[in-house]
This record gives C-alpha cells, structure tokens and sequence, in this order.
C-alpha cells in the first residue's frame, strides 16, 4: 500500500511538473512572438553600386567575418537609424539560423530595451552600425575590426552603454551570414556574460525531465515535448520577419541538436580569464602589503557609541571579507541605547583604500557594473519618490559610483541635470558616457564648499554607511542644498529581521567596507537638527529584491572555496584548488532555487507588511 502511495504521489509530482513545463514553454512562445514582432524590418529599395559600399560619413558598419550587406541594406539601414534617432543599429539577419533567434529573443525585449537606459546591450553579433561619435566617446574609433560574433557581442554591450536610448535593432533581409561553427556556442555565452557550464545543464536537465514526464504522465508530457519540439516554426513561421534557412529540418531535429550542444559546450574547457596586463605587479603589490599584516588597517577599538557617546555597546557580528575573499577579520557592535551599529575597531583610510582596491573598479569592476546595471526599476522608484514634492532641476548624485543610477533617473525627470560625485574613476567614466554632465571626484565634505547652493537635490543612495562620518556627510549636504532643497537617502535598515537570520551572511553588513548603519529613528534625529523636514518614509517600497538569500548562498560558496587566482590570496593556485572552487560552484547550484523562491516570498512579504532589508528617507531642507 505504501509502495502504491508512493508512486501515486511520484505521478502526481510527474505531472505537475509537465502542467508547469506546458505553461512555461507555451508563455516563453507568446512572449517570443511579440519580441519579434516589434523588430522592425528594413525595406531596403534596389540600389545601383556594388557590393560592400562604405556607409554614409559619420557612420561605421561593423561585421562578423563571412557577414556581407548589400548596398540596399546599408542605405536602408542608416535611413531607418536616423529617422529613429539611433547612434548603434544591431542588424539581425532574416536567414538567422534558428536557434540563435530563439536565443536572442529569449533575452532581448526590442521595445523595452529602446527605453530602458540600463538595460545590457544584446545582439545577433553578426553586424552593428554605429556613429563615429559614439565610438570616439567609448574609446573604439581605432580598435581592431572583430574576429567573432563573439566580439561584436562583446561590443554591443559596450556601445549601449554610450548610446543608453539610442541603440536599437532592426531585420535586414539584404545581410547575409555564414552559419555558427559547431565550437561557437560556449563563446556566445560568455560574450553575453552569461555561465555556458550552468546554461548547458540546465538545459539537459529540461530535455531529462520531458524524457520523464512522457513516461510518466504521457498526456501533459507529450504535450510540453510537443510545444518543445514544435517552437522554432510556432515563432518563426515565414511572415514574420525571421525566415531560418532549413527551419523545417532544425524543428525536426531539435531535441537532438539541443542535445549535442549542450554535451559539446560542456566539454569545452572553461576558458581562463587572461592575466591582466599589470598581473604581475599587482600580485607583487598585494604581496607586499600583506606580508606586513592587516592588524595595521585597524585602528584601536573605541569604547562607545559614535552616534550617541553611550559606552554600552555589544558585538552583533563578526566575519571576513565575504565578498573578495582578502585576509581579515571585522566586527560590527551594536549600540544598546540608540541601535546603531559600526564597525569597530574601525578600518583606518589606508585600510579602506585596501580592501575597496580591485571592487568597483579594476578586477572587480566588471561584475560592479553587471550588478548595478541591473537595478533600474529601483532607480526610478527612488526618483519618482519626488514626484508629489517639487521638480529638480539640478540634481547632484553624492556616491555616484559609474552613474547608473543618473542614467535611469533622466527617464523620469528628462529636464534634470545631473552631475554625480565619487572618489573613483568611474565618475569620469559616467560622464563620458553621458549618464551624468558633470563629474566630480573626491570627498563630499571636502567639496562642499566649492558646491554650496548650487542643488535643488542631492541624494545619497547606500553611501552613508560607506562613510566614516555620517554627521560630516549630512553637514555637507546642508552647504551644497539651496535653502527648501531635497535629501533623499536610502540605506540598509540594521533592524532587518533577515538581517538577524542570516548573521554574517547577509549582504548588507557588506564587510569591511559599511562603516556605519544607523536605524531610521537615528537618522531622522539627525536630519530634524540640522534643519530638515521628513516628507516621505519608505520601508517595503525600498526592500532591495535582488537576493538576501541568493548572496547568502554565493558568500557562503565564496568562503568554503576562495578564487585562489586573486592576486590577494593566501594560499597556492594550483589546478586542485581551481577545481575545489569549481566544485564548490556546482554544487550550491540547486541551493540558488530555494534561494530565489525565499526572495521572492521575502520580497512579497516587505512589500505587504512594509518591512524589509532597506530603507529611504526625502526630506526638505528649511528655507531660511
């Protein structure tokens, strides 16, 4: 009897599972119809010159090898750019084969992408038509023409951001393109910053659960293997733009090819990422200093509170560096009279120079920028949080970082200017690309005077903790606002209950670099004496969805297996310990599922019942 339950549950699940595989594959289908469905299509008109003219003064046509565009398609190509008001044009050819369609409707939405100013650069990587403007400003103008799809990927990412709402893609029926060579697929990937390893498991474990599903439940399965099988034609049928050379024979043989292209990705081996240029100089220099200790980062601990004086302090946590792995241990004590908590002992400024070394900018800099890049319903959500109060006009950005959040802010206030503030490079950056007008680098109150008066705005989103003097920040703020001008500050809230839950492991305790977290009540007694009025208060609205859970479990993979190819690190890099990592890697795979659901449920929750990791405060500045 038992055994017979058994089974009838494992049936049961069977064919949940096929009803949900249905759903998936059957919503993944419509919403493929309607990305292609706002391509545009060129209509190039019969052109008289010969094959591969020069484009247009002002204008670059760049090419994967083997791509060829005939004179229509290029005239057609930078009439409809101009027309358009676009400064990048991916060309996608109409013969594209199938699966590469497939894919890039998987992961471009044409019409959001045309507006959403954060959105990553994705393409078909077979042509790009770009102003010489926009690649003189991303230092391109010189570089060498591409060698792969791979490359052209590559460069669409890039260009997108110096063109964030002028970039676009169109189908042109005059470019023609060799079919993708059998070893390209794991390359694409990585060009598209995307995991080719996790990528192709996942997709053999799909191809074993439809095997499971028709023979376990044979109705639903043979139904989600039908939509599976059937895709290619339910999306590209001929009239819709897309028109794959031998679609007909691809459906076919679908799950076959799926098959062998993930075991061929998989097989490839995992490319290494090229040693820096100044690798070695900068092994050397971490070297260096870590031979002398990190004891010396620290400065003595103090014995109370630095937000309201009190000695009665207690430790809520202790930890290492999480999130690079360098040597190190930190504490963060708690207050008991006013809550706040800081880091103590403290880091000293050399210290800070140390462990932010190689984060936002340099070796890490790319995966800052892939975070940040991916925040832009929280970027508006915190500009439009002005919107019943006043209209800015001049806005300056104090924590800047590379601008993101500058970017996404002009598509709610157009008519904004603004300039962004920072200590790293990226400012400069940021105003190349032109997310901000002005770029200043340096400390905030050591510039205050020199800004005083000149904003309507000033917002401080997740900088105050970074700071080692909040009340120094905000005094800043009082010089550089004009009188009735706007504060807007959002932080990570120490009374979270995540926060307790996951102890060292939770993100926001961002160790070593928060110094301080101070709770909402603090700092609206420190706003009130320096002359602010509190206008809006947001908890639920300000949770930052993007994964408590989901960092926990990539804090706790990184300290069972640190990247020991880190310049910083403490231990040999050898094969072994490269593969330790790997294996790390893999098996928290299935932990990140159980995290994304807990952060989707603990998302729904801080919005229900406005709690959550973070909070926002816009507050008024007195007018006299």
């Amino acid at each position: 009897m038992s055994q017979m339950t058994r089974a009838h549950r494992s049936g049961r699940r069977t064919r949940w599972a096929a009803a949900a595989a249905c759903t998936a594959l059957g919503a993944g289908t419509v919403r493929a119809r309607r990305r292609l469905a706002a391509l545009p299509a060129l209509d190039p008109a019969p052109q008289d010159s010969g094959p591969d003219p020069a484009p247009p003064l002002g204008w670059r046509l760049l090419t994967a090898p083997g791509v060829t565009a005939d004179p229509a398609t290029l005239h057609a190509a930078v009439a409809h750019a101009v027309r358009e008001g676009l400064q990048v044009l991916d060309l996608i050819p109409a013969r594209l084969d199938a699966e590469s369609a497939l894919g890039l409707l998987r992961l471009l939405d044409p019409a959001a992408h045309r507006t959403d100013r954060c959105a990553p650069g994705h393409g078909a990587g077979r042509a790009l038509l770009v102003t010489d403007e926009v690649l003189g400003r991303a230092g391109l103008a010189a570089g060498e023409p591409p060698r792969s799809p791979a490359d052209l990927l590559r460069l669409v990412r890039t260009l997108k951001e110096y063109a964030p709402d002028a970039t676009g893609w169109a189908l042109a029926p005059g470019l023609t393109a060799p079919p993708p060579g059998p070893g390209e697929h794991a390359e694409e990937l990585r060009a598209r910053g995307l995991p080719p390893a996790l990528l192709s498991a996942a997709r053999l474990a799909g191809l074993a659960l439809l095997v499971k599903c028709c023979v376990s439940a044979p109705r639903w399965g043979t139904a989600a293997a039908a939509l599976y099988w059937l895709q290619p034609v339910a999306v590209l049928t001929p009239g819709r733009g897309l028109r794959p050379a031998g679609l007909a024979r691809d459906t076919a043989a679908r799950p076959l090819r799926s098959l062998t292209t993930a075991l061929r990705t998989l097989a490839t081996p995992a490319a290494e990422p090229p040693e820096p240029v100044d690798g070695a100089d900068r092994r050397a220099a971490y070297t260096g200093e870590l031979a002398a200790g990190t004891e010396r980062f620290l400065e003595p601990r103090r014995t109370d509170c630095p937000w309201c004086s009190a000695p009665d302090l207690t430790v809520r946590v202790r930890m290492p560096d999480l999130l690079q792995g360098k040597p190190g241990r930190f504490t963060l004590e708690e207050c008991r009279r006013c809550g706040h908590v800081f880091q103590n002992p403290r880091l000293t400024p050399e210290g800070l120079d140390f462990y932010y070394r190689d984060f936002y900018e340099g070796l890490g800099g790319e995966g800052a920028a892939l975070v940040l890049g991916r925040m832009s319903g929280t970027y508006r959500d915190r500009a439009a949080l002005l919107r019943p109060f006043t209209t800015p006009r001049a806005w300056l950005d104090v924590g800047t970082a590379a601008g993101h959040f500058c970017n996404a802010a002009r598509t709610v206030w157009p008519d904004t200017r603004f300039d962004g503030l920072d200590m790293g490079e990226g400012v400069h950056e940021a105003a190349r690309r032109g997310w901000i007008t002005t770029a200043y680098q340096g400390q905030f109150p050591d510039l205050a005077d020199r800004l005083a008066g000149r904003y309507d705005t000033v917002s401080m989103h997740h900088y105050l903790e970074h700071t080692r003097d909040p009340f120094a920040e905000l005094d800043a703020a009082v010089k550089v606002l004009a009188p009735g001008g706007h504060l807007l500050i959002e932080l990570p809230d120490p009374e979270s209950r995540t926060g307790r839950l996951l102890g060292p492991y939770w993100l926001p305790w961002f160790q070593p670099q928060h110094q301080h977290l101070m709770p909402v009540g603090n700092l609206k007694q420190a706003l009130a004496a320096r002359g602010f009025t509190v206008l809006a208060e947001q908890h639920g609205a300000a949770h930052q969805g993007n994964g408590d859970f989901l960092a926990a479990v990539a804090l706790l993979a990184n300290r069972l297996a640190p990247d020991p190819r880190a310049p910083w690190a403490t231990v040999p890099d050898t094969p072994a310990r490269r593969a330790a990592r790997r294996t790390v890697q893999a098996a928290v795979v299935p932990c990140y599922a159980a995290a994304f659901a807990l952060d989707a449920l603990g998302t729904v929750a801080a919005r229900a019942t406005d709690g959550g990791n973070a909070y926002r405060l816009l507050a008024r500045k007195a007018l006299g």
